[in-house]
């Protein structure tokens, strides 16, 4: 297996974890985009919605958790305290907590559009 399959199947295996992190914490709106040829950031973006700021402060522990556990290394966090979009970078997985409005507002399926929607179920 060449180096970048391994990495990139690496990547898909952290993204199945972020994505069950989430679900377990009751998150909305789960979307993930390939975005790993279309930009050297990372191979995906994982796009979920929280109800409050406990909910989304709840969801971006659970998802720290069980990241860290299975040796991916929590690279920044951004608006934790704020949580009106929560941003977790993990290297290759990068993952996305936001508000309803602050989702609608960024947009980011939009941005990423060049990016592949993958079913979360298929990773």
């Amino acid at each position: 297996m060449s180096e970048m399959a391994s990495t990139k199947e690496r990547s898909g295996e952290f993204a199945r974890i972020a994505i069950a992190a989430l679900e377990e914490k009751k998150a909305s709106e789960i979307r993930v985009i390939d975005i790993s040829e279309v930009s050297v950031l990372a191979d995906y973006f994982i796009i979920a919605n929280g109800s409050n700021r406990p909910q989304m402060q709840a969801m971006s522990d659970e998802v720290s958790e069980k990241m860290e556990k299975a040796g991916a290394v929590l690279k920044q966090v951004e608006g934790y305290d704020n949580a009106s979009w929560i941003l977790l970078d993990f290297g290759d997985v990068i993952v996305h907590i936001f508000g309803e409005q602050d989702r609608l507002l960024y947009d980011l399926e939009r941005i990423w559009r060049d990016g592949k929607q993958v079913d979360p179920g298929q990773l």
